[in-house]
């Protein structure tokens, strides 16, 4: 059923079945049900070598083709893909590969400070303020959404096993990254975000509309603490390898 409103993006059809879903194209492809499905730009590719994982299908945008890999870590078969930045990109990816087989879900990538924390900080947002686009496609309006118990649990066991230290953040996911104004940085730290992204409501979306279990680890890389003076220190550049490898081993702990 569709519920209309006079704003577009408020309108919400509750029917999982669209015109094009993410399996009409029909593979033959079986994922395993557990995927690390990270923003970490060539750190996926240089892993994937590194280990001889399979390259076992493609994903095929309008603008590039991203490589679907399978390998074995800690005797589970795990399923290994680089995610596109960008609420609706990174949504459609996840999209297709739940669609071909992947149950639980477990993202890494950076975001950038509204407040002071240092550079490579590991964060877990437990929930997101959604002023993205995608997320209103798959869940119906809300101001925010909460993270998946369960994905927080098996991030949080990692972390405490590893004695790392961490933070539980309030994410602001926005499309918007030329659009951060003083006024609204100002704006997100009143309601309690920390930390600004631009795909956790939309994965935590699409999730929840497919019945996947998803969950997300951040790190920290740029600084917008100081309105005044933007910092982009080093992208948190220290922290990739690091997060895929807590992302591997968070994910084999997902037996649900």
């Amino acid at each position: 059923m569709i519920y209309k409103h006079e704003i577009p993006i408020l309108e919400f059809d509750d029917n999982p079945q669209a015109v094009i879903m993410p399996t009409h194209e029909d593979l033959e492809l079986n994922l395993p049900t557990r995927c690390v499905y990270a923003f970490l730009g060539e750190e996926i590719e240089r892993y994937a070598s590194s280990v001889g994982a399979e390259k076992v299908g493609e994903f095929v945008s309008a603008t590039k083709t991203y490589p679907v890999y399978v390998m074995e870590y800690q005797g589970e078969e795990i399923c290994l893909a680089q995610a596109p930045v960008g609420s609706a990109a990174a949504a459609q990816f996840m999209d297709w590969l739940i669609g071909y087989g992947v149950k639980q879900i477990i993202s890494t990538g950076t975001c950038g400070v509204l407040v002071d924390i240092p550079e490579n900080v590991f964060l877990i947002p437990t929930r997101a303020l959604r002023d993205e686009g995608a997320s209103y496609h798959y869940v119906a309006p809300s101001r925010y959404i909460d993270i998946n118990k369960l994905a927080l649990g098996a991030i949080e066991r990692t972390l405490k096993q590893k004695k790392i230290l961490y933070e539980e953040v309030i994410t602001w996911s926005t499309d918007g990254f030329y659009r951060e104004t003083p006024d609204k940085v100002a704006y997100r730290i009143e309601e309690g975000c920390s930390v600004v992204e631009m795909e956790c409501a939309s994965l935590a979306a699409v999730a929840q509309l497919r019945g996947a279990i998803w969950g997300l680890l951040l790190f920290t890389a740029d600084s917008l603490a100081d309105i005044d003076n933007y910092n982009q220190r080093n992208w948190g550049s220290e922290a990739f390898d690091k997060a895929l490898e807590l992302c591997l081993d968070i994910i084999v702990q997902m037996k649900f």
